[in-house]
């Protein structure tokens, strides 16, 4: 049993973490992990492309399978071009769906508010894009250069963490029914098992330190911003019918915070 979950972790270890569920394991890269070990192809992540395929095949000593093909082009590491999810400010409702559905938490807002995505944390997993009701996310080209495999491994021990993290607060939302839940049905069991051996590993302690406070920053700014947006385009509209000298002060005053704050 214990040489069949080390080779479990070996093989999600070599999963890019998007947890998109194109491999057709809806609950994320560990589920996928723990099917190759029990007989499934090694060639179904799509995000990984070929370079995965076949790291996967020199792990498990198998033939080396053509790679599940992806709909964007190929990207000078081997791997299909890397794409941030963006949302139409203007059309977003702030129903939340969205939120719940981002298995990496790079969504923030809240309810009847606008919503703004992480785009350093976004990977591109279109999860979000089927439950929003008024379909105004987008998915865009990542422009950042392709991270060296250093950088990728950290990034995708950074992801784990956070899905592991996602998962377990939207297993508490189901059992108390808070809020709209939008995710496969999760072997709560298995990521249990797996999700504390993974805290304890120095790296990816040391990578959420280094990030903490540039991403709690990040948020913070975001969600203020959205709600000067939200109150400049309230104040539009009230002076778009009656002029108010009042409102026009309040008006260019949110407008300069804007600005101030890098929008």
């Amino acid at each position: 049993m214990n040489s069949q979950i080390a080779l479990i972790q070996n093989i999600d270890a070599l999963l890019p973490q998007t947890q998109c569920g194109l491999c057709g394991h809806r609950d994320g890269c560990l589920p996928y992990a723990k099917s190759i070990v029990n007989g499934e192809d090694a060639n179904k992540c799509v995000p990984g492309g070929q370079p995965v395929a076949d790291a996967l095949a020199t792990l498990l000593a198998r033939p080396k399978l053509k790679a599940e093909e992806s709909v964007w082009p190929i990207q000078s590491d081997g791997r299909p071009q890397r794409m941030k999810a963006v949302i139409r400010e203007d059309e977003c409702i702030g129903c939340t769906k969205c939120i719940s559905a981002c298995p990496v938490d790079a969504i923030i807002g809240s309810g009847k508010l606008m919503h703004s995505i992480l785009t350093d944390l976004c990977t591109g997993c279109e999860l979000c894009i089927p439950p929003c009701p008024v379909d105004c996310i987008d998915l865009v080209e990542d422009l950042k250069e392709v991270p060296t495999e250093t950088l990728q491994i950290a990034e995708q021990n950074d992801l784990r963490q956070r899905y592991y993290s996602h998962i377990q607060r939207e297993e508490k939302r189901r059992i108390h029914r808070k809020g709209p839940v939008v995710r496969a049905e999760i072997d709560t069991e298995l990521f249990a098992q797996f999700s504390a051996q993974f805290s304890n590993i120095p790296e990816i302690k040391i990578i959420e330190k280094a990030k903490a406070g540039i991403v709690q920053q990040d948020a913070k700014t975001t969600i203020e911003l959205a709600k000067i947006r939200t109150q400049i385009k309230k104040l539009e509209k009230q002076l778009s019918v009656r002029d108010d000298e009042k409102k026009r002060a309040q008006l260019d005053m949110l407008l300069q915070q804007l600005s101030a704050l890098g929008a």
